[in-house]
């Protein structure tokens, strides 16, 4: 199931991956309403998304895959064809990602993507502690810490902050886990004549999921929750 689904999201329609994104594009100019909305789609686009259970990968543990976000954008996305050629019903992102365990319950993770035929790319990275490591009985809980940046988009400055708190429990090789979490992002446009203010946005995201461990290969299956609903999929290595 979790394979079959990984395999769904990434194999998008092409028309979904053309997102090259200029904001002096159009012949009418974004509104301040409109960037702000732009930049809560792209911000909760590009957030950093845990794809892992609450529970610390160990000292010597790490994790390597690739994985592929699909978000949703709004029905109402007429602020799109202000900004790209070909207004999406999607933002697919494909990226390759990395988590290493530390001691005391900390875990640190790194993630970088490319969307193709764009000039989107992000660069994020995590901090995450579990403060309550699990057991048999008790679930696993933690905090996180996360940091993203759009690259690419020369007329666009967008980052984000992240703070989550998660919990997970295994059962044998399934590890469901769900975590609520908060995302600022702050925007800023580089059009000489668009003349827009900055955004600084706070956005509350929920999300859930489910990791199954085979020997050396996981999957991962997450929905996060928030304006706009993102959904991915991964398949890593994992020691």
């Amino acid at each position: 199931m979790i394979f079959g689904l990984f395999l769904s999201i990434y194999s998008p329609p092409v028309s979904a991956l053309d997102l090259d994104i200029d904001l002096g594009l159009g012949p009418t100019l974004l509104s301040q309403e409109e960037f702000k909305d732009l930049s809560e789609e792209m911000g909760l686009a590009l957030s950093y998304l845990p794809l892992s259970p609450a529970e610390s990968l160990g000292i010597l543990g790490i994790d390597i895959g690739v994985e592929v976000t699909a978000a949703n954008v709004r029905e109402d996305h007429s602020y799109w064809t202000k900004v790209t050629e070909d207004p999406p019903s999607q933002i697919i992102l494909p990226k390759l990602h990395i988590q290493k365990g530390l001691p005391f319950g900390f875990d640190i993770g790194a993630v970088y993507s490319k969307v193709p035929q764009s000039n989107v790319s992000m660069v994020g990275g995590e901090l995450k502690w579990a403060f309550i490591s699990g057991n048999a009985v008790w679930p696993a809980v933690a905090i996180r810490g996360s940091y993203t940046r759009l690259l690419g988009v020369d007329d666009l400055e967008l980052e984000t902050i992240g703070a989550d708190l998660s919990i997970s429990k295994g059962l044998a090789f399934v590890t469901p886990y769900a975590g609520i979490g908060q995302v600022w992002v702050r925007s800023k446009e580089k059009v000489r004549n668009l003349d827009l203010e900055k955004e600084n946005l706070s956005l509350t995201k929920g999300f859930i999921g489910v990791k199954i461990s085979l020997l050396i290969i996981n999957f991962v299956a997450e929905a996060d929750f928030s304006k706009i609903p993102l959904y991915s999929g991964r398949i890593n290595i994992g020691f």
